[in-house]
């Protein structure tokens, strides 16, 4: 078994239920992107977000 897998089977015994079912529902989402070539996408939405908490973030002086 890959060693990311053998952790991630790992981590979702140990998180609290509510954190593992939304950690599989985002490895979900990643595995259909992936799936239909896209993940350039999810990519791009990814750094827009950094963007956009940049310029929310207060001005440091």
């Amino acid at each position: 078994m890959d060693a990311l897998t053998e952790k991630l089977e790992a981590k979702l015994r140990e998180w609290k239920p509510e954190t593992a079912a939304q950690v599989r529902a985002r490895v979900a989402e990643v595995i259909e992107l992936a799936d239909h070539g896209v993940l350039d996408l999810l990519r791009s939405r990814f750094v827009e977000q950094e963007v956009l908490d940049l310029l929310d973030a207060p001005a440091s002086r």
